[in-house]
């Protein structure tokens, strides 16, 4: 076997058990949050008029798996974050590894802030508008169908706002830089569109709330890429000299 594959397959291996302790903080974080789902259930129901309804016993077991499983991505966010970032690690030099190790706790705020962003603003604004258009229908809510639409309207969210730290990242490894990243806005803010246009009921206000920050996440990651390409461009002058 040759150095190169040798490489390669010592790289799989590294990849795999990566994935695997990721993988199995996730079932850990799956695990506590499933201690506790019956009051985040409560909590997540308290404005509620009414009880929701289940068609089936094990309706409302698939109702804690998923929201069990949402506080799992959540507490599992910076276990993957850091395991990505020590898989890279080697290939990096001193300072970009203290560089980039800031993105592990930044991305679990941004995960954070999206579902907040998500909970708090998008959901209830979709819901009212969806109660609105059926107040001449006698309407029950049942226990899946009601967290399934909840989970949809704020998980996404929580994916979005990571943005600006995985083009951080990027743009320390090198990947990514603002030329790149201003050539694709047109492109970024045509599927960014579509996106909050997907998700959001067929009102203009409604698309607006959402685009708008959408599009200043992504400026937000060009000037973050401004930043790291220009402080890039200063080292190796500095080193150059």
């Amino acid at each position: 076997m040759t150095k190169d594959n040798q490489d390669f397959v010592g790289h799989l291996a590294e990849l795999r058990k990566r994935i695997m302790l990721t993988l199995f903080a996730f079932l850990l974080a799956f695990c506590f949050s499933f201690i506790f789902v019956k009051d985040i259930y409560r909590w997540l129901v308290r404005d509620l008029d009414q009880k929701l309804a289940i068609l089936g016993p094990s309706d409302i077991v698939w109702v804690y798996f998923m929201i069990a499983g949402v506080g799992a991505i959540a507490l599992t966010i910076p276990v993957a974050a850091s395991q990505a970032w020590l898989f890279v690690k080697p290939a990096l030099r001193e300072r970009e590894q203290k560089a980039t190790v800031i993105y592990i706790p930044v991305m679990s705020l941004l995960f954070v802030a999206g579902i907040s962003f998500g909970y708090f603003i998008i959901y209830p604004m979709v819901l009212g508008f969806l109660n609105g258009m059926a107040h001449d229908f006698e309407t029950v809510y049942t226990a899946e169908k009601y967290f399934r639409f909840m989970i949809h309207m704020t998980v996404p969210f929580g994916f979005l706002f990571e943005m600006p730290a995985v083009t951080l990242f990027l743009s320390k490894l090198g990947i990514v830089n603002p030329a790149r990243l201003a050539k694709a806005r047109k492109p970024a803010y045509f599927v960014l569109s579509i996106v909050a246009v997907t998700i959001t009921p067929p009102d203009i206000i409604s698309d607006i709330l959402v685009i708008i920050p959408l599009f200043a996440l992504y400026e937000i990651s060009v000037s973050i890429s401004k930043l790291v390409y220009r402080q890039k461009l200063q080292n190796k002058a500095s080193a150059d000299a």
